[in-house]
Parts: structure tokens; sequence; C-alpha cells
């Protein structure tokens, strides 16, 4: 009886620090998110071909862009098919990593921030640093492919 009262009164607590807590909001939203990017790759077949979301640029020229082939790509890469998700798209796990470090960070920075609050501001630091420098090392030659493109 009384571990069941100190257990609701514990998961109370966190989601009433999760509630109040703008940063550990954002992170709860943010690996959502990105557990649905990976469901979604899980879910839907490359073999099938069977995506509900197709490129816009694609349809509209007839011609691929450069990011046509992630979906495709995530969800081998997500079936350990590393060197087929590279036929896809060429950037595709870079992005894949981008994707996977979040999830991973957003996860350890929040348990972190839980347990040390007094270092909040230190740790928000280091996390916007870290997933600048992350995304730039994992999106900067998608990004030059687009420009290129144009």
């Amino acid at each position: 009886m009384i571990l069941s009262v100190i257990k609701s009164d514990s998961a109370a607590y966190l989601k009433n620090r999760i509630a109040n807590e703008p940063y550990l909001t954002v992170n709860l939203i943010i690996a959502g998110i990105i557990l649905l990017i990976f469901i979604y790759s899980g879910i839907f077949s490359p073999v099938k071909n069977n995506y509900p979301v197709v490129c816009i640029h694609e349809k509209l020229t007839g011609k691929p862009c450069a990011s046509c082939g992630l979906s495709h790509s995530f969800s081998l890469i997500v079936r350990g098919k590393i060197s087929e998700a590279r036929i896809w798209n060429e950037n595709g796990l870079r992005v894949f990593i981008f994707f996977a470090g979040q999830f991973l960070m957003r996860i350890f920075f929040s348990i972190f921030y839980l347990k040390k609050p007094e270092n909040g501001r230190e740790l928000i630091l280091f996390d916007s640093a870290v997933s600048f420098m992350l995304f730039i090392v994992c999106f900067l030659p998608l990004i030059k492919s687009i420009f290129l493109f144009l």
C-alpha cells in the first residue's frame, strides 16, 4: 500500500516537473517525434513502396530532389541494409545518425537535468552546442547538394 502511494507520488512529481520545465517538455516532444519517424520507417516497406508521403518536387517537376529517397533509406537502415540505403539517398545514413543521436540525447540530457537541476543552464548550453555541431556534420552534405541541385 505504501509503495503504491510512493509510486503515484513520484509519478505525479515527474509529470509536474515535465509540465513545468520547458526544457523537459521540448525534449519529450522531440523524442516523441523522432520515435514516430523511426516507427514510420519500420512500418512502411521499401520493397512494397507504400509510403504515404510523396515528394512534391518530384510530382511537380518529374525530377527527384536532393532529399528524394530518404524514406526508403531510413526504412532500409532500420532493417540493417546500410549499403542498399546509400543507393536510395547517399545522405540517408548521416541524417539517420542525426535523428538517432538526437533521440538518445533527449533521453540522456533529460535524465541528467532531472537528477542535477542546478546544472540546468550549463546542460542546455552544452546540449545546444552539441546539437548544432551534430546538425552541421550530418546535414551539410545534404544542404550542399540542395544548393547544387538548384
